[in-house]
């Protein structure tokens, strides 16, 4: 099987060519998809710049942001792996535990697979962060009858296939729980496995904040009917 790993990226030139070397080291079958989301910051000259220097790197460019799920849908439609992977940009996610998940895919029952962050003790993440996700993931087991840990992590890694029928029209952070709850909806197979975690403070650049949250709430209230 090979992988397509979709990096979904906005004004993260500090962090970008770290994430993508990283990626460039992993020893599985891949490709790796860079969606610039309209950066402004010197991150799609930079990018441009490492295209021919990281083996299976494709680019693309947004000329306005759209948003993550925005950037998620133009990876996928131009992937050619067999499983899809989320990498977000900002070096808060392990790639190097890429492997691990990708590997549970020996088992052909499995649709998909989500890295938790609260399967494993990650003391560092931060109260306000923590709750959010706490809530969310909440929200969506109690209203859809799902038993998540974690509907809000990037780490997902789904069969092309199954993404593709998920029909996923959400733009922004929202498609997180969209995804959890359409798969789930569709009677898709889908484990967790733990993964580390090191977050960002909004100082330092973390882009989610609580307007995300109240479309998360929507979308998951939205989809219960």
């Amino acid at each position: 099987m090979r992988l397509s790993i979709i990096v979904p990226v906005y004004n993260e030139k500090d962090t970008i060519e770290a994430v993508l070397r990283k990626l460039d080291r992993m020893p599985i079958d891949k490709e790796v998809l860079v969606v610039d989301d309209g950066s402004t910051d010197g991150t799609r000259e930079l990018v441009s710049n490492l295209k021919f220097k990281i083996l299976n790197l494709k680019l693309f460019f947004h000329e306005i942001n759209l948003g993550k799920g925005g950037a998620i849908q133009t990876g996928l439609k131009n992937s050619s792996g067999d499983v899809i992977c989320i990498q977000d940009a900002d070096l808060e996610y392990d790639s190097d535990e890429i492997p691990r998940l990708f590997d549970r895919f020996k088992d052909s029952s499995i649709d998909a697979v989500f890295g938790s962050r609260f399967l494993r003790a990650n003391p560092n993440i931060y109260k306000r962060f923590l709750l959010g996700n706490k809530f969310l993931t909440f929200l969506t087991n109690l209203l859809h009858g799902t038993h998540y840990t974690d509907t809000y992590t990037c780490y997902k890694l789904i069969k092309k296939d199954v993404f593709n029928k998920l029909k996923i029209v959400s733009f922004r952070y929202e498609m997180e729980a969209e995804i959890s709850i359409k798969l789930k909806k569709m009677k898709f197979k889908v484990v967790e496995e733990p993964i580390s975690y090191a977050p960002r403070t909004l100082a330092e650049g973390k882009k989610i904040g609580w307007k995300d949250a109240v479309k998360g709430v929507w979308t998951i209230i939205k989809l219960r009917f």
